[in-house]
């Protein structure tokens, strides 16, 4: 059975986005400010939902090492929590993202709105050159480029051989030329995967020093996952050790 508060906070997650949804319809005909606006609101709603009803708070740790300026952030994702909080702790963030999420009615148009960068991951080589040129474009405004360079979900203890490291985050190192910041994070201890449980403690981010530009792609992309899992691991076993197991 659901506890109760995994069960509130579900509720109120739903009936929150939907209110945000449908209020902010008129925003797709202004400004792409408004639709940023309204995300940002959404996101910080949802954080302190998740601490009144859920019990989850969050830390956020080296943020000095993000730099002024466009860069990458290339973070851990083990959560739907990863793409919701970056709405809130970033200014106007581009987080590359599948390209069929724009075909999700009103949620896509908020993506294209907004000026996402959707990619093709059957689409190839031109797939890649296409999210560089858009990654080019929100770097060259100064804005985070948000990658999760699994690809996709994976369990707090699940390895990068089961959860490979995908190309299109050296793709965008090698063309876009900007510095890279890893993140780690510990969300899925509290926020799992494919579950409606939420388990109370406290979700810590963190941004690790950053890559510079120039490295070969081999030497990037060791350099990448070491640091991301070392830290992850180290904040995952934090997170079992504050909650007792």
């Amino acid at each position: 059975m659901i506890p109760v508060r995994s069960l509130a906070f579900n509720l109120a997650f739903y009936v929150w986005t939907v209110v945000m949804v449908l209020a902010y319809v008129p925003g797709l005909w202004m400004s792409w400010r408004v639709t940023v606006s309204g995300q940002r609101r959404w996101a910080g709603h949802m954080v302190w939902l998740m601490r009144v009803l859920a019990g989850i708070e969050i830390e956020i740790r080296g943020a000095e090492h993000r730099p002024a300026g466009g860069h990458l952030i290339a973070a851990k994702h083990q959560s739907a929590w990863d793409t919701l909080i970056w709405h809130l702790i970033v200014d106007d963030p581009a987080v590359v993202m599948k390209q069929e999420l724009l075909s999700i009615p009103i949620y896509g148009a908020y993506c294209r709105k907004s000026r996402q960068i959707p990619v093709d991951r059957a689409g190839g080589p031109k797939a890649l050159r296409r999210m560089i040129e858009t990654a080019r474009l929100a770097g060259a405004e100064g804005r985070p480029i948000i990658i999760f360079p699994q690809g996709t979900r994976a369990a707090p203890d699940a390895t990068s051989d089961e959860v490979p490291y995908q190309p299109g985050v050296a793709a965008l190192y090698r063309g876009l030329d900007l510095p890279v910041v890893p993140v780690a994070l510990n969300s899925g201890l509290y926020w799992p995967r494919r579950s409606f449980l939420r388990r109370p403690g406290r979700i810590v981010l963190e941004y690790l020093p950053p890559i510079p530009p120039g490295l070969d792609r081999r030497a990037f992309m060791s350099r990448l996952e070491e640091s991301i899992e070392q830290a992850t691991r180290r904040l995952v076993a934090e997170g079992r050790a504050e909650v007792g197991g």
